[in-house]
């Protein structure tokens, strides 16, 4: 029952949010919202954690949530309390129409996060993350100036090419687990019968699922949307986009991946293997040169989802769990990194990396936010994101995958160099040429924002709780590791 509470609630709040006509009450009420569903994931999380079954059915064969799907559940939970929170004080500030159109569709974009890591029927899952993508669209767009606008459009076009592929791969599934008389076509269902699936069929649905939703994910070469939209989108969706959104697709391709290792003629780990490596060595060079601080943290995206990718394709438990930590790391560091940017920007009305420097002495809270999400999402010491690309590494050599191994470390160490090329920059250079910024124009909320997402980047590279600890154990194991 908590599983269909915990999704209705971004739903009243949409509707109860369409009714008004003040952007004060949307926002406050959405807010609200967020917290009892933060609320109401954190005690779901728990139960699955000390569960002996690890598992929590709301309909059988239809709504369940075991410990990878929880962790995604939290994430969402965690990112959309900190953009709400910051959509307070920036939709106040940016004095844009339409601010009753943007907390609906905000509410229906998490609703639509949400249900990914709950539906248990594959198809259903395609339709839920098709919805991501009608929901966010209209965010990308909302500030409806001409980038906006073909961002979004840019954004439409090429998922909507992905989810086509993808929905083909989702066809020739069900095909497979038709001709073995799969009792449910659920992922457990179809997992019982993997062994005496086609293998053909299997890998046929595989790629066409990993290409496609790669789309979404942003992986190369079909992430060209994805710097577009987050250099146009507001800064809170943003942070939904790039922490969790991609984050939320990902997990339909973990969750496939027992599956398809059953039948060891697919070589699936192969597959996502070089799809990982050809992401991160792209996403690498392309920071080298990239001039928008807002794309520069949607090229980590990228980055980040290769990486990811790649420790999928290692294998093993090492490798899972360091992947399941890579992906909490990600969630909680770049949502702060797209609120740091989006202090710069209320503040210095340019995107432009060459326009902004010394930030630490005209804004020394948001020159410090964007100091901390530089060097904790290029993986910098003692951050979380070093904890785990470390692990993602270790786990390479320990198997013997030294040239896919040395290959991330050279691509890792590319993309830190660029990312704190430009922040340091930002933080530390001469301001002499640089746009001015008015002081005190970042909003209570946003400040409060920064100051709280703060808080997991930092407290998770130095300590890891042991029941999140457990939570991604239980999760790598999930993912056959």
């Amino acid at each position: 029952m908590i599983l269909l509470v915990l999704i209705t609630i971004p739903l009243a709040v949409a509707v109860l949010s369409s009714f008004s006509r003040q952007g004060r009450f949307g926002g406050t009420i959405t807010f609200t919202g967020a917290v009892v569903v933060l609320g109401l994931t954190a005690r779901t999380t728990l139960e699955i954690v000390f569960s002996r079954q690890h598992l929590l059915v709301a309909i059988p064969h239809w709504i369940t949530l075991d410990a990878l799907g929880a962790v995604i559940l939290l994430l969402v939970a965690v990112v959309n309390l900190t953009a709400a929170l910051f959509s307070l004080g920036y939709m106040d500030f940016k004095k844009t129409g339409g601010v009753r159109r943007y907390y609906v569709n905000f509410n229906l974009f998490v609703f639509s996060m949400l249900i990914v890591p709950l539906i248990q029927e594959p198809s259903l899952v395609w339709v839920a993350v098709e919805l991501t993508t009608l929901f966010s669209v209209l965010l990308v767009g909302f500030e409806n100036t001409h980038e906006a606008l073909e961002a979004a459009w840019k954004y439409v076009v090429l998922t909507i090419m992905g989810a086509a592929i993808a929905l083909l791969g989702f066809l020739v599934l069900y095909w497979a687990a038709k001709q073995v008389a799969a009792p449910y076509h659920t992922w457990q269902g179809l997992l019982a019968v993997a062994p005496k699936m086609s293998p053909v069929l299997l890998k046929a649905s595989f790629v066409l699922i990993l290409v496609g939703l790669g789309a979404k994910i942003g992986l190369v070469p079909l992430h060209t949307w994805l710097p577009d939209a987050h250099s146009q989108a507001p800064t809170p969706v943003c942070a939904l986009l790039s922490g969790v959104e991609t984050t939320a697709v990902l997990y339909v391709i973990l969750r496939l991946l027992p599956i398809v290792s059953a039948a060891t003629a697919i070589h699936a780990k192969t597959w996502i293997l070089i799809f990982g490596l050809v992401s991160v060595g792209t996403a690498a060079f392309l920071l080298l040169g990239v001039r928008d601080y807002k794309r520069l943290f949607a090229f980590s995206t990228v980055e980040h989802m290769g990486i990811i990718l790649v420790a999928v394709g290692l294998g093993g438990a090492a490798a899972h769990a360091a992947a399941m930590l890579q992906i909490v790391g990600h969630a909680v560091t770049k949502s702060f990194c797209f609120y740091a940017a989006g202090g710069v920007l209320l503040g210095m009305k340019t995107r432009d990396i060459a326009s902004v420097r010394g930030l630490i002495r005209r804004a020394p809270l948001t020159g410090a936010a964007l100091l901390l999400g530089g060097l904790a999402i290029a993986g910098a010491p003692p951050f979380a994101l070093f904890l785990s690309e470390f692990s993602i590494l270790k786990a390479g050599l320990n198997q013997g995958e030294y040239l896919a191994t040395w290959l991330l470390v050279f691509f890792i160490a590319i993309a830190f160099f660029a990312i704190i090329n430009h922040v340091s920059r930002m933080v530390f250079g001469p301001d002499e040429n640089s746009n001015p910024m008015r002081p005190g124009s970042l909003p209570v909320s946003c400040r409060i924002t920064l100051i709280i997402a703060a808080i997991p980047v930092i407290v998770l590279g130095l300590f890891i709780p042991g029941t999140l600890q457990k939570l991604i154990e239980l999760a790598a194991a999930a993912m056959g590791g």
